[in-house]
């Protein structure tokens, strides 16, 4: 059992934790999450787990019933291609503005950030090209200078990122995904912004895909 430790990210940790949980099948969908247990199992106080199941609930992974707690939310196929079409439209939109848009420092920046990231491909550590791969989206989100479709895209992302984080647990999916970025960022430095949007579209596609695998992989009711 790993329990979070740290007051400042026990939230964060346990939301974690727990949709990995759901994305691996350990906690099946329509399972009642009672609060107590959880406590008790992460040695922490209900607060912090009820803050958590909250997050979880805004991307989907849970749903919350008024007098009756949370239960791990069914997610069909066809509502998991629904936010991945709408996310791909959003991030394309935001590569062709960046093509467009961004400064040269701009660029050169996320040419730097990118290639920086071609050792995490090497190692193949999930966790770190997590980290790595949200600093890349986010550089492209504000590199788009339109305030409103940057806000559009981080919350779309929020709620699409469990989903987002656990396909880098599948075989080959740090390579491919590293792979999609270079397409876009040489389709950006170039200014080339209709490359740029189909090219992050399909990035975006494949994300979906490799997620909608992980989807079929859980227990049904």
């Amino acid at each position: 059992m790993n329990r979070p430790t740290n007051k400042g990210t026990r939230t964060e940790d346990l939301r974690r934790q727990l949709a990995d949980e759901i994305l691996d099948g350990r906690l099946a969908p329509g399972l009642h999450l009672d609060e107590q247990e959880l406590a008790a199992r992460f040695g922490v106080s209900r607060t912090p787990v009820r803050e958590a199941l909250r997050l979880l609930a805004s991307t989907g992974l849970v749903q919350e019933r008024p007098r009756k707690g949370a239960v791990v939310a069914v997610i069909t196929q066809e509502r998991m291609a629904e936010m991945f079409e709408t996310m791909g439209e959003i991030e394309a939109a935001c590569a062709r503005f960046c093509a467009l848009r961004m400064s040269e420092d701009e660029k050169r920046a996320l040419a730097e950030l990118h290639s920086g990231a071609a050792t995490l491909v090497a190692d193949a550590d999930p966790g770190l090209y997590d980290q790595f791969n949200t600093e890349f989206h986010s550089a492209l989100y504000a590199g788009c200078h339109n305030g409103f479709l940057e806000e559009t895209a981080r919350a779309m992302r929020q709620r699409l990122r469990p989903f987002r984080r656990a396909q880098f647990r599948m075989t080959g999916r740090v390579e491919h995904s590293w792979a999609e970025h270079d397409a876009v960022v040489r389709a950006i430095l170039r200014g080339d912004g209709e490359t740029a949007y189909h090219t992050m579209r399909a990035h975006v596609s494949a994300v979906g895909d490799a997620s909608a695998d992980l989807l079929n992989r859980l227990p049904r009711r």
